[in-house]
């Protein structure tokens, strides 16, 4: 072998390079071909490098001149579309829940007039005397964009205010796409909606329609400005009817009557008030057997004690002898024990054991007003959902606050005050609560308008047998006494007259009844008063009663029986 190193020839160390290595042929069976072992590779050339670059360079153009077109050429109406083709949300509105009377007469109730319409209409039934008791509401509403900023019924007045989150319901959602054009693409509910509850009202429209006729005849024909009346159960305390006269048109409201609006508006006789939750109104002699209750409570009387009543009594003056102050009897009525005392409405009796007079003990004025209040005058009747005046009942603390320039509380005060006169004042429902607790023998009961209540109410400290004696002096009142516009045959009532005296002069008169029946077992208490007419009006609630017994005898004998 030839040597490759001499001694005078010495070679430098070098890279090796892939392409200088020389394969032993003896080697080539142990690399593994598949796997390009043992295989010397070549470098791409520079043709195939502009090759994959101009393709790249091509494509990525490509990309330019769709965006371009996209951008440039289309991008107006692309916009355009992309705006208009869009996702919406729409409120599937509820229907809101039917109100019904006591036997399932719709009173309020939902119809669409068109199919196209995002909600049902609200309608009333065609019911007179129903509007306070029912009430009506504000429909959704849109503003100028045609966006809902109310998108829900809302309950105004009566029933529909009371019971408003029940009867609304809960309203739902859609979402909705539409293309270009405003067709709509694709819909779908995200929310079902769910209607309102239905409410049953103890009320019986018929009979409150009577009632309400009754009123408004007598009113109009003897010139009263107004009147309400209500009827409540004397165990359940559901109300049978309730009404106020004049009323409006819920129709007319729910549906935005302009004119109709500025007419109710304009009419001085305040149609938009409940008379029987709102109205206040000075008692007169229907407080005669709350004094009554009182005073053989207190055994300030027995059921026995006689007072003679000559027409008036006198008291003596001490700043002026010779003119001593005078309290009148609307008649001389002789010689009356309680029973009689209620019959007759003896101003002088009351007077006596109200404040006494010579020999005789009065309550005063602070028992006075234990028992109204025990009575429920003075306070919020509680008839859910219906706004409630609380009234009046004049004492001493009163007197100095409301008359500072004379705030001395005297005796005639106390006298004024015990026949139901003078600061006194009261609502037509605080009224019923105490005719219904004479005839179910002292319970103070809550009124509701929930058919088939459970009873609420408050048992009075007044014995079993008092309650019987006034319920007599109640009942010989309509016999025999000044309550006989209600005295028939077929049904036994029992009741109390009042006429309260107002205005600068005593010139107007307010007229009332209270009463219950049947006598026998008392099933009904009610109340009506009739406002402001001329002082010597002669008939008035007493008279409504009477038309309206008659009429339930003739058309609704089963609330008589």
């Amino acid at each position: 072998m030839r040597r490759l190193w001499g001694r005078k020839h010495r070679v430098q160390s070098a890279e090796v390079q892939p392409d200088e290595i020389l394969i032993d042929s003896s080697n080539v069976p142990e690399f593994d071909r598949d796997q390009f072992e043992g295989r010397i590779e070549r470098p791409f050339g520079r043709r195939s490098f502009f090759f994959a670059g101009g393709l790249i360079a091509l494509i990525f153009a490509g990309y330019i001149v769709r965006a371009g077109v996209l951008e440039l050429v289309r991008g107006a109406s692309y916009a355009a579309r992309a705006k208009n083709n869009q996702l919406s949300e729409q409120v599937l509105f509820a229907d809101r829940g039917v109100i019904v009377d006591r036997t399932g007469t719709p009173l309020a109730y939902n119809t669409r007039a068109s199919v196209t319409d995002d909600f049902a209409e609200r309608v009333y039934a065609d019911f007179r005397g129903l509007a306070h008791v029912v009430g009506y509401v504000k429909p959704p509403a849109k503003d100028s964009t045609g966006t809902y900023f109310r998108d829900a019924f809302v309950g105004v007045d009566g029933a529909e205010r009371a019971f408003d989150a029940a009867l609304m319901g809960k309203n739902g959602m859609k979402l909705s796409e539409t293309d270009a054009h405003g067709k709509v693409v694709s819909e779908s509910a995200v929310q079902p909606q769910q209607a309102g509850q239905k409410i049953t009202l103890s009320i019986d429209a018929k009979v409150t329609q009577g009632l309400y006729d009754a009123i408004a005849a007598r009113a109009d024909s003897s010139k009263f400005q107004g009147g309400a009346g209500v009827i409540m159960d004397v165990k359940t305390g559901e109300i049978l009817a309730l009404t106020s006269y004049p009323e409006y048109s819920q129709n007319a409201l729910e549906a935005g009557d302009a004119d109709e609006l500025k007419k109710l508006n304009a009419d001085n006789r305040r149609p938009f008030l409940d008379r029987v939750t709102n109205g206040l109104y000075a008692p007169g002699s229907i407080v005669k057997p709350v004094v009554g209750s009182a005073a053989l409570t207190e055994g300030v009387i027995d059921e026995n004690k006689q007072i003679l009543s000559t027409g008036q009594i006198s008291l003596p003056n001490p700043y002026d002898p010779a003119h001593p102050s005078i309290f009148r009897d609307w008649r001389a009525n002789g010689w009356v024990d309680v029973r009689h005392a209620i019959a007759y409405s003896s101003d002088v009796y009351f007077y006596e054991v109200g404040g006494g007079f010579e020999d005789q003990l009065g309550l005063g004025i602070d028992r006075l007003d234990k028992y109204f209040r025990m009575f429920g005058y003075g306070s919020d009747a509680g008839l859910p959902g219906f706004t409630e005046a609380a009234g009046n009942i004049p004492t001493p603390l009163w007197k100095a606050k409301a008359f500072p320039e004379d705030p001395t509380w005297r005796i005639g005060d106390t006298y004024h005050t015990a026949i139901g006169q003078y600061g006194m004042q009261v609502t037509p429902l605080q009224a019923v609560r105490e005719a219904a607790a004479i005839a179910n023998g002292g319970t103070l009961l809550t009124p509701t308008l929930v058919a088939s209540s459970t009873p609420t109410g408050t048992q009075l400290p007044i014995s079993a047998h008092t309650f019987e004696v006034i319920r007599e002096g109640m009942r010989l009142g309509v016999t025999d006494g000044i309550a006989t516009a209600v005295k028939f045959d077929a049904i036994h009532v029992a009741a109390k007259t009042g006429t309260a005296q107002i205005g600068a002069h005593n010139e107007f008169v307010n007229s009332w009844m209270i009463g219950f029946f049947p006598y026998e077992h008392p099933r009904y208490a009610y109340a009506v008063v009739l406002e402001r007419a001329p002082a010597h009006t002669a008939m008035g609630s007493p008279a409504v009663m009477g038309t309206f017994l008659s009429w339930m005898y003739q058309n609704e004998p089963q609330y008589l029986q």
